[in-house]
């Protein structure tokens, strides 16, 4: 069975001449960096929503220790960005929102962090696929063109396969390397969007809890 595997699989591949060799890299660089990103990403979305509730009845409780504190003990760019705007709190709400935003700057790059990679190999698998279809063509055209060419058809179709292995291997990295980046800048865009989503919330809870604590004053005065 190990022969069967090795004779069809890895022995095939290197058949498609040195290419073959940063196309391997490409393919490992890939695979890491999407299992690498698709964890990070997982965990930095997970639990938001309650995350967001904890927080709100926290708040709306006067609990605001408590309140920061399971936005510590949560991963992710949306509890840091809960925890800046809560440690704000006693700003404008205008310096509270510049506050979140600065937050969310910082943590967005973070987010797409290494999905450039990706995009590379997107570009570079089927662009090193090409060049080994070139130097395969140029290897069977060489045999033909050599005064044993016409004796020795195996040399010929050994150069044109060395160029459909590399043509097919640079394809099928790019193929699978752009659906995961596809599909992991998605994710990102939600985190962003639930962002500026949660950080909206937070400043109407916010807001909320200033106009009781008006009314309580005022009620408060009149009384006196």
């Amino acid at each position: 069975m190990h022969s069967i595997l090795d004779a069809t699989g890895i022995s095939l591949l290197l058949k498609g001449g040195p290419v073959m060799w940063p196309l391997f890299i490409c393919a490992i660089a890939s695979v890491a960096v999407m299992i690498e990103r698709f964890i990070t990403i997982r965990q930095a979305s997970a639990d938001n929503e309650v995350l967001s509730e904890q927080v709100r009845a926290h708040l709306m409780a006067g609990r605001i220790t408590e309140a920061l504190q399971v936005c510590e003990e949560h991963p992710g760019p949306v509890a840091s960005l809960l925890a800046s705007g809560i440690r704000s709190r006693n700003l404008d709400s205008d310096a509270i929102e510049r506050t979140m935003e600065e937050l969310a700057m910082r943590e967005t790059p973070l987010l797409y962090k290494r999905l450039g990679i990706l995009d590379t190999v997107i570009t570079v698998a089927p662009l090193l696929g090409l060049l080994g279809t070139v130097t395969g063509m140029i290897k069977s055209f060489h045999v033909v063109g050599s005064a044993a060419g016409l004796n020795n058809p195996s040399a010929i179709t050994g150069g044109v396969a060395e160029a459909l292995i590399a043509t097919a291997t640079g394809l099928a990295i790019a193929i699978v390397t752009l659906v995961g980046y596809n599909y992991l800048t998605e994710k990102v865009k939600e985190i962003i969007a639930e962002m500026e989503v949660r950080a909206t919330q937070l400043m109407n809870i916010l807001a909320s809890i200033r106009d009781g604590e008006g009314v309580r004053s005022e009620v408060a005065a009149k009384r006196a």
